[in-house]
C-alpha cells in the first residue's frame, strides 16, 4: 500500500511535467503494475478515489488460524475489491490494449516443475499490446500477490505470484526496448517487518501451567529454545527465516538491476572514450595521410564489429526516485489491523509527488526531453 500510494503521487507529478506526452511505455512490478494500469489510461483521479477508500481487509485479509497450513496467511481480497469498485478488470485490460501507452508487468512463475532439468528463468512478462486482455488482467493481480501473504494465482496456463522475486525494479526491460531514449523511474524501498517470538512467548506463558504433561513440557522447552535463538539474533522459527530470505532475495535482485544499468551506461561511455582515444593516437602517430586514413577506417570498422553484451550504441539518461515510507507506513496482512486514515494516505501520495518534484528540479528537463523518441 505504501508503494502504491507513493507511486501514484510520483505519477501525478510526472503527468504535470512536460515529459508526460513523451511517455510511451510503463514497466511495473507489484505496486507498479497496479499503478501503471490506471496511469496508462490517464485515470489518475479514479485511482486516487479508490485508494483513499481502501482498507486493509479489502486487500489482504488474515485467515483464521486453522486455515494457515492450507491457504497461507491471508486471503487475497484485492481482486474482488477491484471488481466491486471498477468492474471486470478484463474490460480495463481491453481498454489498456488500445491505449496510447504500453504497459509491461512482471510476475514470478510458480508453476509445478516438470520431470527432468528445470531450465525456466521463472520470469513471466506480459504486455498490454501482446497479451490477451483476460490474461493481462490476471497478470496485474498476480504481480501484486505478495508471496509472504497469499498463495499464487492462475495467469493463463501458468501459476504465478509476486513479480518482485525475479524483477522487482524492471530497468533492464526498459533498456532493452529500442525506442526508449529516456527513463524516469520509481524505486520503492520497503521497510521489512520482523516476526520475532513475541507470540511464542505468550503461548509459552499460557502453556507453562500445564508443564507437568510430558508433551506440553517438551513443547515449552522448544519454545524457550526459539526465544533463545531470537535473543542471539538467529531466526527463532521457520517463518522468520523465510521472511529474512525473502528480504534478501528481493533487495538483492533490485540492487543488481540498478547496478547493471549503471555499469552498462559506464561501459558505453568508456567505449566511446576509448574509440576517440584510439583515433587520436592513430592521427598523432601515423605521418602518412594515406596510411592514416586507411588505419582509421580499419579501426572504425573493428569498433563497429565489436559484439558487446550491452547496447553500445546509446546510453540512456535516467531520473530515479528512491522512496521509503519513513514515519507513515500502512501495512496489510496483520491480525491486529488498524484502519488506514485518509490523512496518512494523502501524506504518502504527497511524498511520492514531492520526491519526483525534487529530482526534476535538479535536471534541465528541457534537455532531458529533447528527443524524437518517447521515454
Amino acid at each position: 500500500m505504501n508503494g502504491v500510494l507513493m507511486e501514484h503521487g510520483f505519477m501525478l507529478r510526472l503527468r504535470e511535467s512536460s515529459l508526460w506526452p513523451r511517455v510511451g511505455w510503463i514497466f511495473g512490478t507489484s505496486a507498479g503494475a497496479l499503478v501503471a494500469t490506471m496511469a496508462a489510461l490517464d485515470r489518475h483521479e479514479e485511482l486516487e478515489e479508490f485508494l483513499l477508500g481502501l482498507q486493509p481487509d479489502e486487500t489482504f485479509r488474515p485467515h483464521r488460524l486453522w486455515r494457515l497450513p492450507f491457504l497461507g496467511l491471508n486471503e487475497y481480497a484485492l481482486p474482488r475489491t477491484i471488481e466491486e469498485r471498477f468492474g471486470d478488470l478484463t474490460e480495463v485490460a481491453r481498454e489498456l490494449a488500445a491505449a496510447e501507452r504500453e504497459v509491461v508487468v512482471f510476475a514470478t512463475d510458480a508453476s509445478p516443475a516438470t520431470p527432468g532439468p528445470d531450465t525456466r528463468d521463472y520470469e513471466l512478462v506480459y504486455s498490454s499490446r501482446r497479451t490477451d486482455p483476460e490474461t493481462m488482467a490476471q497478470a496485474v493481480l498476480a504481480s501484486a500477490a505478495i508471496s509472504a501473504l497469499v498463495l499464487p494465482v492462475r495467469v493463463g496456463d501458468r501459476i504465478a505470484t509476486d513479480g518482485a522475486w525475479v524483477r522487482n525494479f524492471p530497468l533492464a526491460h526498459a533498456y532493452a526496448r529500442p525506442g526508449v531514449k529516456r527513463i524516469v523511474a520509481f524505486r520503492y524501498i520497503p521497510q521489512y517487518p520482523t516476526i520475532g517470538t513475541a507470540a511464542l512467548v505468550r503461548l509459552r506463558e499460557r502453556l507453562s501451567r500445564f508443564g507437568r504433561v510430558p508433551p506440553i513440557r517438551a513443547f515449552v522447552a522448544e519454545l524457550r529454545e526459539a526465544e533463545e535463538r531470537d535473543a542471539r539474533g538467529e531466526p527463532g522459527h521457520l517463518a522468520e527465516m523465510i521472511l529474512r530470505l525473502t528480504r534478501a532475495a528481493i533487495v538483492r535482485n533490485t540492487v543488481i538491476e540498478e547496478r547493471l544499468a549503471d555499469e552498462k551506461d559506464q561501459s558505453i561511455h568508456e567505449l566511446a572514450r576509448l574509440r576517440a582515444d584510439v583515433r587520436d593516437l592513430v592521427a598523432r602517430s601515423v605521418r602518412s595521410r594515406r596510411d592514416r586514413a586507411r588505419l582509421l577506417e580499419e579501426v572504425e570498422a573493428r569498433f563497429d564489429r565489436a559484439n558487446f553484451p550491452f547496447r553500445h550504441d546509446r546510453a540512456i539518461p535516467r531520473i530515479t526516485v528512491r522512496a521509503t515510507a519513513e514515519d507513515v507506513s500502512l501495512d496489510a496482512g496483520r491480525r491486529d489491523q488498524r484502519e488506514w486514515s485518509v490523512e496518512a494516505k494523502r501524506a504518502l501520495i504527497e511524498r511520492g509527488y514531492e520526491l519526483l518534484d525534487a529530482e526534476l528540479s535538479t535536471v534541465d528537463v528541457g534537455t532531458f526531453e529533447a528527443t524524437e523518441e518517447a521515454v
